[in-house]
């Protein structure tokens, strides 16, 4: 009990800091846009990346270097700004809040929450390679017992925030909130792009 607590704490501790990825999990609760299987994906990614890094720590280790992270951060960057032109793009379009959101693809926000999840370095660096340093040297119930409550947080952490975010979707109801909310998502992505491109710049200068 004592690795499934320790495990479920370290992982919440990591996974509470505001990313894009929990930024596109709030968006999608509020818009009540397929919450359970982006929450799912969210989820079930760390999870498979938990305990890949509880496992495989080792061998993972000596290929995350910094011409991989590099690819990865411009990836990420290249994909974030094609979703900041899709928010500016629908900013001043009307919005119909009749409209049933559940009805739009499916695959779309599947592959988007794919995007957000897998594109961020720091999700590996923060599921693989911190909570597999930190486990590194567990006898295998203690490495099992870690990775569960570790992915127990992730499961807790995501599906609560995605449907606090529904239940809270019926205040946001209005032209001028949802103006507001895209004024927000644009402006912190923008800044998550530059801080990325700033990161990048120092590393490699």
């Amino acid at each position: 009990m004592e690795y499934v607590l320790l495990g479920f704490l370290t992982s919440l501790s990591l996974i509470l800091a505001i990313g894009a990825q929990n930024i596109f999990v709030i968006e999608q609760g509020l818009k009540k846009q397929h919450v359970f299987l982006v929450c799912l994906v969210c989820s079930v990614s760390d999870l498979i990346l938990i305990f890949v890094g509880i496992f495989l720590f080792h061998f993972f280790n000596q290929f995350f270097n910094p011409i991989v992270e590099f690819i990865f951060n411009l990836l990420l960057v290249v994909f974030l700004i094609h979703f900041i032109y899709s928010k500016i793009k629908t900013h001043y379009k009307e919005v119909n809040f009749q409209i049933n959101f559940s009805a739009i693809s499916k695959l779309n926000i599947f592959l988007k929450t794919l995007g957000f999840t897998y594109l961020n370095p720091h999700v590996y660096s923060d599921t693989v390679f911190i909570l597999g340093n930190f486990s590194k040297n567990y006898l295998l119930n203690q490495k099992l017992a870690f990775g569960i409550g570790a992915s127990f947080a992730s499961f807790l952490f995501f599906f609560t925030l995605g449907y606090l975010s529904n239940y809270l979707s019926k205040y946001a109801n209005d032209k001028k909130i949802w103006q507001v909310i895209n004024i927000f998502i644009i402006a912190f992505m923008s800044f998550l792009v530059l801080f990325i491109l700033k990161e990048m710049i120092i590393k490699f200068l």
